[in-house]
């Protein structure tokens, strides 16, 4: 971040340097958060060692209020920049205290989810990258380490969670003071909060450390599927790891609305409550990768940090390979090597228009992950799987609660291994192709991936001189996925050359296959429609979905048949089942005789009272089926507004092409006074494109 304000006492060391010149030790923050007024206030002390003499020292804090600062006992002079609380003092080499009381609203960062009127109140934080000192006077320089503790107090019935181990919880009034304190330094950007009506259930570890998992009341069925493979993947890093787990206790929360899948604060990871799923939904959004991604992170990113976004794949890659690795331990080998080939094929594709390699910090996503998670696959397979991993357990220990580069990994695996790493890093971290020949090299290793190559091989082959193979292979007992691929390459063939490997795909009765057999096919020949209503009976929602769809678009005489059969279906815990049933129904003639109940029911689904994945559905849907009225309008405009940026978009976009209609742009003229102001905002915007 430039330095925009200059102070004629300001010394001319640059501020990103700071860490050269003040080393923070602890923090102790007691802070109040208010609902109704969306802030955040308290008392703040940092206990600091001065290394340099230096006459201005910065805590980043976004838009605060400061008063009663001081320094050692003190008042002492400091500027707010509203970026940057600056203590101006001639500092000398030695410890000090700064103490302070602030007040924020913050615009991002700590989100306040639902309303205390409704009863499902979250409130929660997301500090990826440099936006803690949002809501807490902090760090953005993910090279300055802190000894986080906070004193939170919030209203009795909700469950305040944090960072650390809760060392104590007081009453007083109405109010509980949790006492959360750390034993181990961390970047600011895994400080986080999490406050709702939540239960938990805690398991021990093997090693012993408390896995204490999260859910809301009503969930209390989904907590097995949910979190089925916590304990297990908890142990199995640690022991592939080998580094203990390096933090006293590991918490996971689902929240409303999450930006992300899920994000590894430090000893405590908030993820999506898309993934909180009953059996059925677990065939389709298993929480098992996400789970073990951030869990991973909490060594790779948590306790050694990349000191910058160039060596941001020393996270991201290495959470993503070790998840991996995760999964193979329940999943086996054949799924291992199947999500490998996976992200090889998206990478080579990529690799055709994204020319920035994994060492660039405007790197992809999906080279930061993907292609760092392959660079350590290649690594291992080279150097041999124990000194890989003796490599990674010194790279681990030496450079615990620090902050690293890629050369600080490279100089441990020079302490192993003679390899060349110059050549290493050209072709995997510096160079923005995909090495193809060495990953199929790699890949070939494992028996299914052969057959999953040789079938790629014959993308661009006419489908009778590929037919007996494919349907030998459709036969046999190979890894499910490479049916699946088999299937969607020949999405494009006649029904009638195809049938018969679709007959063989649904004979699998296994759930994915028979889902790529749902999506292989939008019309149905009626010859199929007894095979394709099979799907109906799967238990996969996803697949359901797709087929209930399919059948009442291909079949009008049986449309009140597969309403009748979905009549109680609700899906994810976003409802997509009943959102699509009701929209079918909406649009059947004929069907119910009184549509005002199940309209109102689909349009309700749209407003605040859900999550934003359900009223993305019911929106989708309502516009699709031309359900729409101002209520339908309202809640759209109202999407513009939301924290989520996907959703938000969706509602930008798609007003964009409502507007295009004139008789819909004179509704959404009519609508704008009954707005609020920031929905006001955002449609006067639209409406003057």
């Amino acid at each position: 971040m430039p330095m925009k304000y200059l102070f004629f006492f300001i010394s001319s060391f640059v501020f990103s340097q700071q860490t050269q010149f003040v080393d923070f030790k602890t923090v102790l923050g007691k802070i109040h958060i208010n609902p109704t007024d969306r802030a955040v206030s308290g008392d703040v002390q940092y206990d600091f060692d001065v290394l340099k003499p230096i006459d201005t020292i910065k805590i980043d804090a976004q838009n605060m209020t400061f008063y009663n600062l001081k320094l050692n006992g003190k008042e002492v002079n400091y500027s707010n920049t509203q970026k940057q609380l600056q203590i101006i003092f001639p500092f000398k080499k030695g410890k000090n205290t700064l103490i302070f009381t602030y007040s924020a609203t913050p615009k991002q960062t700590l989100y306040f989810v639902g309303s205390e009127e409704k009863d499902n109140l979250q409130i929660w934080t997301q500090g990826q990258g440099k936006y803690t000192s949002h809501w807490f006077p902090s760090f953005d320089d993910v090279n300055e380490k802190v000894i986080f503790n906070l004193d939170i107090s919030f209203k009795n019935e909700y469950q305040v969670i944090c960072n650390g181990k809760l060392d104590l919880k007081s009453e007083l009034g109405g109010f509980s003071i949790w006492n959360y304190r750390m034993q181990q330094p961390m970047s600011s950007y895994l400080l986080m909060l999490a406050i709702g009506k939540f239960e938990k259930q805690t398991q021990l570890s093997h090693s012993g450390i408390p896995l204490a998992m999260y859910y809301k009341p009503k969930d209390q069925s989904r907590f097995e599927t949910t979190y089925r493979y916590s304990k297990t993947m908890f142990d199995f890093l640690e022991k592939e790891i080998g580094v203990k787990y390096p933090w006293e206790i590991y918490k996971q929360v689902p929240v409303r609305d999450f930006l992300y899948a899920g994000m590894e604060n430090t000893s405590a990871t908030l993820f999506s409550t898309r993934y909180v799923v009953d059996s059925i939904g677990f065939v389709d959004r298993s929480y098992t990768n996400v789970n073990a991604h951030e869990l991973a992170h909490q060594w790779f990113g948590d306790l050694v940090t990349a000191e910058s976004s160039t060596h941001h794949w020393l996270q991201e890659g290495f959470a993503t390979y070790y998840a991996l690795l995760a999964e193979k331990e329940v999943y086996g080998e054949d799924y291992f090597y199947s999500k490998l080939y996976e992200s090889a094929q998206q990478l080579k594709f990529a690799s055709r228009t994204d020319t920035i390699p994994v060492l660039n910090p405007k790197a992809s996503s999906l080279t930061f992950y993907q292609k760092g998670a392959w660079a350590l696959f290649a690594l291992q397979e080279a150097l041999g799987e124990k000194n890989f991993k003796k490599a990674v357990k010194s790279y681990l220990k030496k450079y615990s609660f620090k902050s690293v580069n890629t050369q600080d990994f490279f100089a441990e695996i020079k302490k192993v291994s003679s390899y060349d790493l110059n050549k290493f890093s050209k072709v995997w971290l510096e160079s923005s192709a995909f090495n193809t020949q060495e990953a199929n090299s790699l890949l070939e290793k494992n028996n299914a991936t052969k057959v999953f190559l040789e079938v790629d091989k014959l993308r661009n082959t006419t489908f009778l001189d590929k037919k007996d193979f494919f349907t030998k292979v459709m036969q046999s007992d190979v890894y499910f996925t490479i049916k699946q691929a088999i299937l969607n390459q020949i999405k494009k063939e006649k029904f009638d050359d195809k049938k018969e490997l679709l007959l063989l795909a649904l004979q699998t009765n296994n759930l994915q296959i028979r889902q790529a057999v749902a999506t292989n096919l939008s019309n149905i020949p009626e010859n199929f429609r007894m095979n394709y209503e099979s799907l109906l009976d799967d238990k996969s929602y996803q697949t359901q979905e797709i087929a209930l769809f399919t059948l009442w678009n291909n079949f009008p005489s049986k449309r009140f048949q597969y309403l009748d059969k979905a009549k109680n279906w609700i899906g994810f815990n976003d409802y997509n089942l009943r959102n699509l049933w009701l929209s079918l129904v909406l649009s059947t003639p004929n069907y119910v005789e009184h549509k005002e109940e199940l309209i109102n029911e689909l349009i309700g689904y749209s407003s605040i009272n859900y999550e934003a994945t359900t009223r993305q559905n019911a929106l989708e849907n309502l516009i699709t089926f031309q359900l729409v009225n101002d209520t339908v309008l309202k809640n759209l405009v109202n999407a513009t507004t939301h924290h989520m940026w996907q959703f938000s978009k969706f509602g930008r976009d798609t007003i964009r092409k409502l507007l295009k209609n004139n008789e819909r742009r004179v509704s959404f003229e009519r609508i704008l006074p009954d707005l609020n102001e920031s929905e006001r905002f955002q449609l006067d915007r639209l409406l003057k494109e």
